[in-house]
């Protein structure tokens, strides 16, 4: 059997192969509530193969989305729906993972195909954005309002909150998103992090706003289900987050119980030069891998069974986790399975179509 197709252990949950669906921001929510294009998104996944299936960037607050028509855990009436596409994901053989997330600076936005700029606080469908200082994300972009004692607190409740939602909603992985240059990311980042107090200046103090969302979650998160953060490993700018500090970064997080670093990059500099390529982020998942020995997952334009199975034997990463492959076929771990010459099941609606 390939490595892509081994099971993985991670504490009490097994994933049947080593293929994450990344989350992935849909915008096709009204008020934070999951709907039927939730349902079918995550849920064909799961009949395509996958083994995580993690939920786009879901929202711990209001204020904390990145445009009016994110998904949310903000409230107990967003329980129901998540809770309909976990037990759907579950029943086809796959894991439900959610991705917990504040989008800070970079909240309230217009959806992608509708421009993707900023909306104003004044603007319809608007609001005040935080983050822990009053830069802007673009020069002319709406400055946000710098978090106080009081808002940090208003933050950590909110992580906690969700979290305990989620595991009433049936996940039984969170992901706290500390990349891609979102609150948790801008805390990290010396270009976003300009503040004097105990949340800024140095690496200790930049790095605590996510080491005490990951305590706040623990609080409430079952010690036998695992815990991922995703990281944007540079910010691909001078002065900003380096792959040193994330290599130093995830082995503190190794120490307070994480399981997984989700190693992805950017996010933080709007002109940042990123040298996109294929698998051009996988070296950061290798680096922190071996470094500090906790597990990753790698991500990047990995597009085929071959590249992911090389990735995996050569020890660079402990899983796949794939976005863009998976939205053009959402039954390419099937598809990669006979690549790879690997005989799994398919869903016995299907098994009239499985190659021989």
């Amino acid at each position: 059997m390939s490595i892509l197709f081994s099971p993985i252990s991670l504490r009490s949950i097994q994933l049947k192969n080593r293929i994450v669906v990344s989350p992935m921001c849909e915008y096709s929510s009204e008020d934070g509530f999951s709907n039927d294009w939730h349902l079918v998104h995550l849920g064909s996944r799961a009949v395509g193969g996958a083994g995580l299936i993690i939920t786009e960037a879901t929202a711990v607050s209001p204020e904390g989305r990145i445009s009016p028509d994110d998904l949310g855990i903000w409230k107990d009436e967003h329980i129901d729906g998540l809770k309909r596409i976990t037990q759907f994901i579950q029943q086809h053989g796959s894991v439900a993972g959610i991705q917990l997330a504040h989008a800070g600076r970079k909240a309230s936005h217009r959806r992608p195909w509708e421009g993707g700029n900023a909306i104003f606080p004044d603007e319809p469908r608007g609001w005040q954005t935080v983050a822990p200082s009053d830069i802007p994300f673009q020069g002319d972009g709406p400055v946000p309002t710098a978090l106080t004692d009081q808002g940090i607190e208003k933050v950590l409740a909110d992580f906690q909150i969700a979290a305990k939602r989620a595991l009433t909603a049936g996940f039984q992985v969170i992901e706290i998103h500390a990349a891609h240059g979102y609150l948790i990311h801008q805390f990290l980042s010396p270009l976003s992090n300009q503040r004097t107090d105990a949340y800024g200046g140095s690496f200790d103090n930049r790095i605590r706003l996510l080491l005490e969302v990951v305590e706040r979650v623990q609080v409430v998160w079952p010690e036998h289900l695992p815990l991922f953060v995703r990281i944007s490993a540079t910010d691909w700018t001078e002065g900003g987050w380096t792959a040193d500090d994330s290599v130093a970064l995830a082995a503190v997080l190794k120490n307070k119980g994480v399981d997984v670093i989700d190693c992805s990059t950017g996010g933080n500099v709007a002109s940042a030069k990123i040298p996109v390529g294929p698998g051009y982020q996988v070296p950061f998942a290798e680096r922190i891998r071996q470094e500090t020995g906790i597990l990753t997952g790698a991500v990047g334009l990995i597009t085929s069974a071959e590249q992911a199975e090389v990735i995996l034997s050569d020890g660079q990463a402990d899983l796949i986790i794939m976005a863009r492959e998976l939205l053009r076929d959402p039954y390419f771990p099937l598809h990669a399975a006979h690549a790879l010459g690997d005989d799994v099941k398919w869903p016995v609606q299907y098994e009239r179509a499985k190659p021989r």
